[in-house]
């Protein structure tokens, strides 16, 4: 059963944890099932066809129905494990003055621009719809944060300095 946090501070911050949302943990689990139970089967039956077809040395059939197995299991692995991993983000209303925690939308102020984002773990992540990473530099220094301070974020691009707005 996964951990359930309304606030990034409850756990210790390791690599051990996964930050998902309740739709995308249950996402995950339905394509765990799908892999395990459709996929697999559908693969078997493929590499069974294909060793009819006799030496499996020269059968590309064989070769790609393998290729394909060893990418349904090694994505059956890595969703076994950010299942067992997972620490749901709990949509909770917090107050304005609260600070910024994984799951909160942040609006924020930079030069004449606003901006806002929703901080989420790393493996829902989609910077183009607004959900950016606790382990991005904006998210990590949004982290904690109350309205009204101002951040100075370090990216690849360079120097940047952000007022939070609103917290929800």
């Amino acid at each position: 059963m996964p951990l359930a946090i309304s606030d990034w501070r409850l756990t210790v911050k390791t690599m051990d944890k996964y930050y998902l949302t309740k739709e995308r943990f249950e996402e995950l689990e339905k394509e765990l099932d799908a892999l395990k139970n459709e996929k697999r089967r559908e693969v078997a039956d493929r590499l069974k066809q294909a060793k009819e077809f006799g030496d499996l040395s020269e059968n590309s059939e064989y070769t790609e129905a393998r290729e394909e197995q060893s990418r349904v299991e090694i994505r059956i692995s890595e969703l076994d494990d950010i299942i067992k991993k997972a620490a749901i983000i709990k949509s909770e209303k917090k107050s304005a003055s609260d600070s910024v925690f994984i799951g909160s939308t942040v609006t924020v102020k930079r030069d004449d621009s606003v901006f806002t984002y929703r901080i989420v773990g790393s493996n829902e992540a989609k910077p183009e719809e607004g959900r950016i990473s606790n382990e991005s530099p904006l998210g990590r220094a949004f982290l904690d944060r109350k309205v009204g301070e101002k951040v100075m974020v370090v990216t690849p691009g360079g120097k940047a300095d952000y007022q939070i707005m609103k917290i929800e």
